[in-house]
């Protein structure tokens, strides 16, 4: 077998020295432009793989992400890791997974974690993103971050969607396919997605001058479980709602199951939506019609976000890697309304 090509090996092709490599692996401004593309060629063209341990040697980096989490949602976690690694494996960097303990003291073995692991920045998922103070911990510790999915505590950077205009759409599409009396499934309280999805929903009733009924509100975990237990409360009900709108798919699946449990057909007896566009979303028969949220595009470009604030210790926008259209601490990314059968869309 051929041996694996050297820094020295891309020095050689593209003509520079092996300090100029270095610095364009490690993505260090003060490279011409030229230099930069033609040691990037060579790179390429010699399958070149930097060494994550020599790089942390040399640059006082560990050149490792870290991915904080406590989140019910295989399958948000799953798409968001995704995305992240995309960016690290483009930027050669590792990712380190760090779930959040059940200890007393969460916040502090999160601090322990990333001090023992020496991760050169971390992206924080909801409701970890929207702990004010764990942010103030890490903001005061000098641990670079960015929140995902939320909107978060308002320090630091953070790649979201439109959650109340999201859930503002999908219930303005079911009361324009006939419903007016439409359950609703929240999430937990300490995900500030959940407040602001609740408030999509009530907005959309207030848009069309319609009364909402607060009993046929109830609440979820983000699970499965929560979302049939909630399915059954507002079923339960002698006029039942015509419609339920759970906060996330996996609590939407759990409304379907129920429904089906109670004879009920999809949509003709009950039109279920959810939030995320998951992969089960797609599975289920009849199709659910879900907000798309972006999930693998949110963890790439916080990737680069962070990865900008480690290149440089400063705005995103001196970054060289970050093109100036995307140039911005806080991104929303679009959503997406996904239509299908189970609210009497076609298919």
């Amino acid at each position: 077998m051929a041996s694996a090509a050297t820094i020295n090996d891309v020095a050689r092709v593209a003509g520079v020295s092996i300090k100029t490599v270095s610095r364009v692996v490690n993505h260090e401004p003060n490279v011409r432009k030229l230099t930069r593309e033609r040691v990037q060629e060579a790179i390429v063209s010699l399958n070149y793989k930097p060494s994550l341990a020599a790089r942390g040697l040399a640059g006082k980096r560990s050149f490792l992400i870290g991915l904080v989490y406590d989140n019910p949602s295989d399958s948000f976690l799953v798409n968001l890791q995704r995305g992240i690694l995309q960016a690290c494996r483009e930027q050669h960097y590792g990712l380190a997974l760090c779930p959040s303990s059940e200890a007393a003291d969460q916040i502090s073995d999160l601090l322990e974690w990333t001090r023992s692991t020496q991760p050169d920045g971390i992206i924080l998922t909801p409701p970890l993103s929207d702990n004010h103070d764990l942010v103030d911990k890490l903001t005061t510790a000098g641990v670079k971050f960015v929140s995902v999915s939320s909107a978060g505590t308002g320090r630091g950077p953070a790649v979201y969607i439109d959650e109340m205009d999201a859930a503002r759409a999908m219930t303005s599409h079911l009361i324009a396919a006939g419903h007016t009396s439409i359950g609703f499934i929240k999430g937990p309280e300490d995900h500030a997605c959940s407040a602001l999805r609740y408030s999509g929903y009530c907005r959309a009733f207030e848009d069309a001058g319609l009364d909402l009924d607060g009993s046929f509100v109830e609440h979820g975990e983000f699970d499965f479980a929560s979302g049939e237990v909630a399915a059954r409360k507002l079923l339960a009900y002698e006029e039942p709602p015509t419609a339920i709108f759970a906060s996330n798919d996996d609590m939407a699946s759990g409304v379907m199951h129920e429904a089906y449990r109670r004879g009920l057909s999809i949509p003709a007896d009950l039109a279920v939506a959810g939030f995320d566009d998951t992969p089960m979303s797609r599975q289920f028969w009849p199709g659910l019609s879900t907000v798309r949220q972006p999930i693998v595009q949110i963890g790439h470009r916080a990737t680069e976000l962070l990865m900008s604030q480690i290149s440089n210790g400063g705005p995103v926008e001196n970054d060289p890697l970050v093109s100036p259209e995307n140039a911005t601490e806080n991104d929303v990314l679009p959503f997406e309304l996904i239509l299908r059968a189970s609210t009497t869309a076609e298919t």
